[in-house]
């Protein structure tokens, strides 16, 4: 059986479900505007964040001693545990995160039915709850 990813309000009403076992989020950090990209890995027992990308540094988003620069990026191996639950906030200010699967990237709140910029959307393993 699939993966299977739910994006949900923070009510719990899921706005989308997708058959898939690893994704990208990236976004852009809202002072420093310097791209973030971090890929994570969905199973049963969660949310896996793999791997973390960043193409430079500035307030608050340093990249850790053991990051490498690869290709423009400090890249690194977060080594966390996984999540049940990721809870993503947003805001009209910014651009939206960016939902990557096998290299096609859509706005999150597109993907999840066009939902609105301001309005937090949680990732989960679906079953799991918001």
């Amino acid at each position: 059986m699939a993966a299977v990813l739910c994006i949900a309000l923070l009510s719990g009403t899921v706005m989308a479900r997708l058959e898939v076992a690893d994704f990208t989020l990236s976004w852009r950090h809202s002072i420093e505007k310097i791209e973030w990209q971090e890929d994570w890995h969905l199973d049963p027992a969660g949310l896996e964040l793999v791997r973390a990308r960043v193409r430079g540094s500035g307030a608050g988003m340093d990249p850790p001693a053991d990051a490498a620069a690869i290709d423009g990026w400090w890249q690194y191996d977060p080594h966390l545990a996984p999540v049940a639950r990721l809870t993503l906030a947003r805001s009209g200010m910014v651009p939206d995160h960016l939902l990557c699967i096998a290299g096609e990237c859509r706005p999150l709140g597109t993907v999840a039915g066009n939902v609105a910029d301001d309005v937090p959307l949680v990732l989960s393993p679906c079953g799991a709850g918001p």
